[in-house]
């Protein structure tokens, strides 16, 4: 298929997004990054894992998120995965994290959004934040330009997600709003000003 790229024997092809290889502390990684021009956020820009059909399971990924030359202030390294993708990426899950609202964020207000879970088309950040609806979003103590690990435990309509070495999700979602029975593709996510660097990408699928 044109434009696909094998990394670690995984296929993959863009959506809304450059994907290539790349070579970083002497190590390949997959490279996604989003173009400048498209400035519209929680948008279908991430590569799509070839093959997968997820519904029920966990998803593992290292990120490692760097800022673009034309990133701006409220460029927050978002990098994340997305999951239940439909095959047109007309619907589909996410979970992402911004590094820059991490450890070394003096601002309070952006501490308290470093992760966040939505649901395309409807449900954004900008949909739960209008609403002042909190329940999507956490704290973590990571940072830009270091290794962070993510993990989805997803069964039915809920999820819970786990970032690095934490023993308790960091945040649970009890009802998707994609619902139970959606089901799709597995990709590598990132947003606005973000080159998005993953490895170790694992798969396991429960049904």
């Amino acid at each position: 298929m044109t434009n696909s790229v094998t990394f670690q024997d995984q296929q993959f092809i863009p959506v809304g997004t450059s994907v290539g290889l790349t070579e970083l502390d002497g190590e390949q990684l997959i490279r996604v990054v989003k173009p400048e021009e498209n400035t519209e956020p929680d948008v279908p820009t991430y590569a799509r894992l070839l093959g997968s059909d997820f519904h029920d399971g966990t998803i593992d990924v290292d990120v490692r998120a760097r800022l673009m030359h034309w990133a701006d202030v409220d460029c927050r390294g978002f990098i994340g995965i997305v999951f239940r993708a439909s095959e047109d990426s007309d619907r589909f899950e996410s979970f992402y994290v911004r590094p820059r609202n991490g450890r070394s964020c003096t601002e309070p207000q952006r501490r308290i959004h470093t992760m966040q879970y939505f649901s395309y088309p409807g449900y954004t950040f900008a949909y739960f934040r209008e609403r002042g609806i909190t329940d999507y979003e956490a704290k973590a103590d990571i940072e830009m330009d270091e290794w962070i690990h993510i993990r989805a435990e997803v069964a039915g309509a809920s999820a819970k997600f786990y970032v690095d070495d934490m023993d308790t999700p960091a945040l649970v979602v009890d009802e998707m709003f994609g619902g139970a029975d959606l089901r799709g593709g597995v990709g590598l996510y990132v947003d606005n000003g973000t080159e998005g660097n993953f490895k170790n990408l694992n798969v396991i699928y429960a049904d």
